[in-house]
């Protein structure tokens, strides 16, 4: 059992670490090691809340255990994870693709903790290619209204 619950903290590790990458490369506030850090994290309190108590489970047969539990502070924390990477600066809003990858980055690590490895690959997946297209149609639209602009002062 020990090798699985290691190939799932490993698992959610790189899938973690990967929207880190992506997330360090554009230089955002939360890079490698937050997501890593994160998803690493997530898994190992699912882990723990799924066979952590099996011990108090075998003392008291009255004592009732719901890993559900742990799942939802988990998403509680990253809350205030996320919150801090949310900056409020001359009347605009920065941060908050980077706090909504901390809180996917948890929910890829809570599952890869419980065993989902396929759903939580392409999750992943998922993830870079939302990043990466937003960014790729976000260029491609700043060079248009910039063609637009120059057109524009051309013409008077």
């Amino acid at each position: 059992m020990t090798t699985e619950f290691i190939l799932r903290i490993f698992v959610a590790s790189i899938l973690g670490g990967a929207i880190g990458l992506e997330r360090e490369y554009r230089a955002k506030e939360a890079g490698f090691r937050t997501h890593f850090l994160v998803a690493l994290g997530s898994a190992l309190f699912m882990i723990v809340s799924q066979f952590g108590f099996d011990e108090a489970l075998d003392i008291s047969q009255q004592v009732k255990l719901d890993p559900s539990r742990v799942a939802a502070q988990v998403v509680t924390g990253i809350g205030f994870i996320g919150a801090g990477t949310i900056i409020f600066q001359k009347n605009a809003v920065r941060g908050l693709t980077t706090a909504a990858g901390v809180w996917v980055t948890a929910a890829i690590g809570l599952a890869c903790g419980s065993g989902m490895y396929v759903l939580s690959t392409v999750c992943t997946v998922l993830v870079l290619l939302g990043l990466e297209a937003f960014n790729f149609f976000l260029r491609r639209f700043d060079r248009l209204r910039k063609n637009e602009e120059n057109n524009d002062k051309s013409e008077e």
